[in-house]
């Protein structure tokens, strides 16, 4: 019988591992063109865990590449701002990444456009960097399933840091995010993501990207349900079947968000210590920015384990988190500790 996830180790700085990107916002009907105005935000996965734990007040850091220039150091006073270390920035290359997303829209939907080949993050290469010292004074290492699918030689350097950080013995999460417009370069998600899972003592995600990431097989009928308890119990499975064949994983956090007109339901699940634990599940007729929800959900699940909270409070916060993100514009929350916890414990 297994316990519950719990952090030991010192607590030292949470690095986020992953490529900054600037999101451009245009709007469906055009207005831009006549206004002469793109509205953009900084984003990327890994960096809105990142600025979510430092507004929590944790010691996050944010490891990404960036060209050596006067933009980037913009961009690196304004996250410091946020007390976001940036100090392990590796600098070179000659651009930064972006994507398009039509406002208001999905980024699982048609108004997503990326344009980040040739991004200074596109460009590292095995070698290049020295992770003992990137590591030096970090106990939690996260990363998604996002870099991977960027190239082979980025999917090579992820295996290099998990290796290093493993060596370590720094804590590891990972996000199973599937980005259908990635992943272009003749490999498969379960062609590389089982051999970079198999470090992580957190996985996140939900029981279709563990089918496609983990070829771990969802039943085939679970969407003609519908029902929550349907969905808890292919949870529940898919959760212990990563445990079974990834020793080292500790904990695996479900997510299940699911379109209601222009609202959502919400709802999620966390296994570790033998149970399932299920959260509240939310409801909202209209939504602001689904950007980031995820990225949310799983800062707050960081933040829980590393102040040790227990694993129903902990997902509790990590799902309140996420939902009250939607209402916010913009990749990153704004929402503190207690507000997040305030909705958390309102919930039923």
């Amino acid at each position: 019988m297994s316990t519950p996830f719990e952090i030991t180790a010192s607590k030292g700085r949470i690095l986020s591992f992953g490529e900054l990107l600037l999101r451009i916002c245009p709007d469906a009907g055009g207005q831009w063109l006549n206004d002469n105005q793109l509205p953009f935000f900084i984003g990327g996965a890994e960096l809105n865990v990142a600025g979510a734990l430092a507004l929590w007040q944790l010691p996050s850091a944010y490891f990404t590449a960036l060209p050596n220039n006067a933009m980037s150091a913009q961009i690196i006073d304004y996250l410091e701002a946020k007390k976001v270390d940036t100090s392990s920035v590796y600098k070179h290359g000659d651009r930064i990444g972006l994507y398009y997303l039509t406002r208001g829209k999905d980024i699982k939907n048609n108004a997503l456009i990326y344009d980040r080949a040739w991004s200074a993050f596109a460009m590292l290469k095995p070698g290049q960097v020295n992770w003992d010292e990137v590591l030096d004074g970090v106990t939690w290492f996260h990363f998604s399933a996002i870099c991977p699918a960027i190239s082979q030689d980025v999917a090579d350097v992820c295996l290099e840091v998990l290796e290093a950080a493993s060596a370590k013995g720094i804590t590891i999460s990972v996000d199973l995010n599937y980005r259908s417009r990635l992943w272009k370069y003749g490999k498969q998600p379960v062609d590389i993501m089982p051999q970079l899972v198999k470090y992580a003592d957190l996985v996140m995600g939900n029981v279709w990207a563990a089918e496609l990431m983990l070829d771990i097989p969802v039943a085939p009928d679970i969407h003609e349900s519908g029902q929550k308890s349907i969905y808890l119990k292919e949870a529940l499975k898919t959760s212990e079947t990563i445990m079974a064949q990834y020793p080292k994983c500790k904990a695996v956090a479900n997510t299940f968000r699911f379109d209601a007109g222009e609202g959502i339901n919400y709802y999620t699940a966390l296994y570790t210590g033998d149970k399932l634990y299920n959260s509240s599940q939310y409801e909202t007729d209209k939504v602001v920015d689904k950007v980031g929800s995820g990225d949310c959900f799983m800062a707050g699940l960081i933040y829980g384990f590393y102040n040790n909270l227990g694993p129903q409070q902990t997902l509790q916060f990590a799902t309140a988190a996420a939902y009250t993100k939607l209402f916010i514009e913009g990749d990153a929350t704004t929402k503190t500790v207690e507000e997040i916890t305030n909705v958390a414990f309102s919930a039923k």
